[in-house]
């Protein structure tokens, strides 16, 4: 199993903070990018665990069943936060 970092995402409309997520991405390389799809059914299998890492705090990514479907959401402290919109945009 890899522990990957996150460090950027995409969204159907930037400019929103309503708008979904939809694709996570990373350093490596010339980095990474997958669909939310992607990594949730990584995480499902337990082939990865992903998780952001801001200002020297580490924030592991969990699957929310949200009542319009799954999406991503950061867990720390015992929290669960949105603070995967605060990243920037990947390139």
């Amino acid at each position: 199993m890899a522990d990957v970092q996150v460090t950027c995402i995409t969204k159907a409309d930037r400019a929103s903070g309503h708008e979904g997520i939809t694709h996570i991405g990373g350093p490596g390389g010339n980095g990474w990018k997958w669909t939310v799809a992607a990594v949730i059914a990584s995480i499902r299998a337990k082939t990865n665990t992903f998780y952001t890492l801001v200002d020297g705090k580490r924030a592991d990514i969990g699957i929310v069943e949200g009542k319009n479907g799954d999406y991503l959401r950061t867990y720390a402290d015992r929290t669960w936060n949105d603070n995967l919109l605060s990243l920037p945009a990947c390139p």
